[in-house]
């Protein structure tokens, strides 16, 4: 059995909202100044994720990207309940409280020297997006890098600026995006990002797959990359919406022996074998 070594939930930090950005009809972006700079609280790793509290609403667990300085932190947050639903309703100047951060992050030292692969689909676009920006960032440290990416329409693709624009233009990079269904003015890929996968079907020499999207795109993606020829020690996914408390005190995180708050939320697939297929 897991021995839970749980931990005293942090004291939340007061920020005040610097900005807003529309990213999608029901995802917005939200840029808050960091309270600790490059020091403690908030020295955040790409993988990362905070609790995010807005009195008298509540508190969720938001991935938070990791940025080149950490002057500001960022939280791409899609509406999808009461707590969400309220946050996308305050405006510049309003604070809301932070938490953390929480989580092991990407393995980013393990994964230097190898060719990077990221699969993303909807919102999960934004832990692995963290881990993109570090790779730019840090490029002499990796090889070729592949971004494939999907949503359910045009208007629900996340940053656009940078996946048609930004990221394109790096060194070595490609990005493949795709929606699930035929738009009029969309001239580009249609289907699900599984098959898109199976399709541009990438080496699995030397590469290491990052995954992240909703749970039934990753059951997909893990059986794609597996028929590709990719072992489970390199393959890497974020179990990020299993988090809940942060500090395993709750018990809701759990699969199997592993509490995702202190275990995860990043997993190589070799690790998720032993767990049960609660993911």
């Amino acid at each position: 059995m897991h021995k839970c070594e749980c931990e005293q939930p942090l004291v939340p930090v007061i920020v005040e909202v610097m900005d807003i950005k529309d990213e999608t009809p029901d995802i917005k972006s939200f840029f808050v100044k960091n309270p600790g700079g490059n020091g403690l609280p908030f020295n955040v790793a790409p993988g990362q994720c905070a609790m995010v509290s807005y009195l008298p609403v509540g508190e969720s667990m938001i991935s938070c990207t990791w940025q080149e300085e950490q002057e500001y932190l960022q939280f791409a947050i899609k509406r999808v309940g009461l707590m969400t639903d309220e946050l996308h309703q305050i405006e510049v100047g309003q604070k809301i409280g932070l938490r953390g951060p929480y989580g092991n992050g990407f393995p980013v030292e393990a994964c230097k020297g190898k060719d990077m692969l990221f699969i993303a689909g909807g919102i999960g676009l934004a832990p692995l997006r963290s881990f993109i920006k570090y790779c730019f960032k840090h490029r002499e440290d990796y090889g070729k890098i592949k971004i494939i990416y999907g949503s359910r329409s045009y208007a629900d693709l996340c940053f656009k600026d940078e996946l048609f624009e930004l990221w394109p233009q790096q060194k070595d990079t490609e990005v493949f995006v795709t929606i699930d269904n035929a738009e009029e003015a969309w001239k580009g890929h249609v289907g699900f990002v599984p098959s898109y996968l199976e399709e541009l079907n990438p080496s699995s020499a030397g590469t290491i797959a990052v995954t992240c999207g909703p749970p039934i795109m990753i059951n997909f993606v893990l059986k794609a990359l597996e028929k590709m020829g990719y072992n489970d020690e390199q393959v890497i996914t974020t179990l990020e919406m299993r988090m809940k408390c942060g500090i395993g005190k709750c018990g809701r995180c759990n699969i199997g022996s592993e509490y995702i708050c202190l275990d995860g939320p990043v997993f190589y697939l070799a690790q998720l074998r032993d767990l049960p297929q609660e993911y």
